[in-house]
């Protein structure tokens, strides 16, 4: 096992969305400074500003130390010319550089965001020049790199934990290549839940493993949640599979929306997260009639997929968001918490829908995660690391080197989980390692 000690590094982050900074930054600006750190203060840690990486969209190799190379292969002779791009620059689904088919991206056929302000400004800003929030990491903890999925290409956006200490892994990976894996206590692979199970999962997304050590899948792409035994054996499927649209009990329509992750309720419930803001269709008053409300939303059902409500991020009000990027359920009382990826903020609710508040921050909130104490986590997305908050959202303490892909950086910190030792276990969405932050004893 190879254990390497994190430092402050190059860690990443964005200094959008949090007033106080902005107005410094604007302050700075008039007077011809430039505002690239501060210190620590009230309980946070110091920060800087960091540039980004480029963004490998799983074009990568690892090697058995988590060493990664990213790979780039040349199109096949005969590609089929480039596809015009989606809103936003985009190119289309299932396309690669210049055009040629890329097996590792989604083949759903999906559109890209268009026709609203959601889904940034054709031609603006590039997302790969921006400047990065990070804060300093905590002391103490290691990382390491003991878990080793198989050769091959296709980024790691999820894993999950079951009681008895095995890791389950959720890649994104071409067809026909197991996309979910099992890791006993031991980092042996002992299970791999291929196509012939669980169909190519076009655009693998979200993961979560219930009470009983079910474990439950998102497709982003074909707008299915898949609940599989701890054996791996299909159980369940929620939506229909290729057939996105809303879920309207009082028609007996029970269609899916871009799920992207799923969480569990204190009462035995369920809670499936959909919309992905910049990355969604937003299907608003569209021509099919089983698609035509275009939000981000949460669904609730029981364990057993009967319908119990739903909200909406687009209602009239305090409480709105694009995107549900980020769910968890606060353990202490059952409050359900959205991360809203690109304004930079969590939306907290009650168990049945009801607005309690909004904590907005400085980084991109990509995943939510209680620890083993209760204590509320968020995965920064491209900003390359977690963060420790406190219940109001101040960051108290951070985990990662920043976006990247050397010892101890991601290029996405996605969805992420605690052992009860409080170690925590990632993935990469851009890169298929899984990393574990061992916390100091």
């Amino acid at each position: 096992m190879k254990h390497r000690m994190l430092t402050k590094g190059s860690l990443a982050g964005l200094i959008l969305a949090a007033t106080p900074v902005l107005v410094g930054v604007a302050l700075a600006q008039t007077y011809g400074q430039a505002v690239t750190s501060g210190p620590a203060a009230n309980g946070s840690p110091a920060w800087h500003l960091a540039p980004s990486f480029p963004d490998p969209t799983g074009h990568t190799n690892v090697d058995e130390k988590g060493v990664v190379t990213v790979v780039r292969a040349a199109p096949p002779a005969g590609a089929a010319p480039a596809a015009p791009p989606a809103a936003g620059g985009a190119p289309g689904a299932g396309r690669g550089r210049g055009g040629a088919p890329d097996p590792i991206r989604a083949t759903d056929d999906v559109p890209g965001c268009r026709g609203a302000t959601i889904c940034g400004r054709r031609g603006g800003f590039p997302r790969g020049q921006l400047m990065r929030v990070n804060w300093d990491t905590m002391p103490g903890w290691t990382v390491d790199y003991s878990y080793h999925a198989p050769v091959g290409l296709g980024g790691m956006p999820s894993v999950a934990l079951d009681s008895r200490g095995n890791l389950w892994a959720f890649q994104r990976r071409a067809p026909g290549e197991a996309q979910l894996m099992k890791f006993d206590a031991n980092h042996r692979l002992i299970l791999s839940v291929g196509d012939d199970v669980i169909g190519h999962q076009s655009k693998a997304h979200g993961m979560a493993v219930d009470k009983d050590d079910n474990v439950w899948i998102t497709d982003a792409g074909y707008s299915t949640v898949t609940k599989l035994s701890p054996d791996g054996k299909v159980l369940m499927v929620l939506g229909t599979r290729g057939k996105r649209g809303d879920w309207d009990e009082a028609k007996n329509q029970r269609l899916l929306w871009q799920p992207v992750m799923v969480a569990f309720g204190k009462n035995n419930d369920l809670y499936i997260a959909e919309g992905h803001a910049n990355e969604s269709p937003n299907d608003v008053d569209g021509p099919d009639p089983a698609n035509t409300i275009g939000a981000a939303r949460i669904i609730h059902l029981t364990l057993d997929g009967k319908f119990i409500g739903q909200w909406f991020g687009n209602e009239v009000g305090q409480g709105k968001f694009d995107s549900t990027h980020g769910l968890a359920v606060d353990p202490s009382n059952g409050d359900v918490w959205i991360g809203d990826r690109e304004q930079y903020r969590i939306v907290v609710y009650t168990a049945d829908g009801k607005f309690i508040k909004t904590l907005q921050g400085r980084n991109l909130v990509c995943a939510i995660e209680f620890d083993q104490d209760g204590n509320p986590w968020m995965g920064a997305g491209q900003d390359g690391q977690w963060l420790k908050l406190d219940r109001n959202g101040k960051v108290i303490g951070a985990l990662g080197n920043g976006m990247g892909i050397g010892p101890g950086q991601v290029t996405e910190a996605s969805y992420f989980v605690f052992d009860r030792q409080g170690n925590l276990y990632a993935g990469d969405t851009s890169v298929g390692r899984i990393t574990v932050f061992r916390k100091p004893r």
